[in-house]
């Protein structure tokens, strides 16, 4: 699959959750100090947007503003109830200041 631009670097404020579109697909990108995490827009528990939930910084996280599942920033993994299932997550990349993200290849699928 190829990286879709989503912003420039100046886009995403460190510890803030911004919603992008990524071929039709929402993706909350997180921003902690320089790196730059993209997971799935939607909690598995729930269908609510995780982008309006809080970064959680220190352990990499975003909660869900709802019940307060929080998800691994960097597996999409649920480290707290009531989410059992995991959300997709996307690779980000820069080229200069541009910001690119694309959906990581899974269950045996090209990237």
């Amino acid at each position: 699959m190829s990286a879709v631009r989503v912003g420039v670097t100046k886009d995403f404020a460190h510890g803030v959750a911004v919603k992008v579109d990524v071929n039709g697909v929402a993706v909350a990108v997180v921003r902690i100090d320089e790196t730059l995490y993209a997971i799935a827009d939607r909690c598995s528990h729930a269908n609510i947007s995780l982008s309006e939930g809080e970064v959680h910084c220190g352990k990499k996280e975003l909660e869900c503003w709802k019940h307060g599942s929080a998800f691994s920033l960097e597996t999409g993994a649920p480290n707290t109830f009531p989410a059992t299932q995991p959300v997709a997550v996307f690779s980000v990349s820069t080229n200069g200041d541009e910001v690119f993200v694309t959906r990581r290849a899974e269950n045996g699928e090209a990237s």
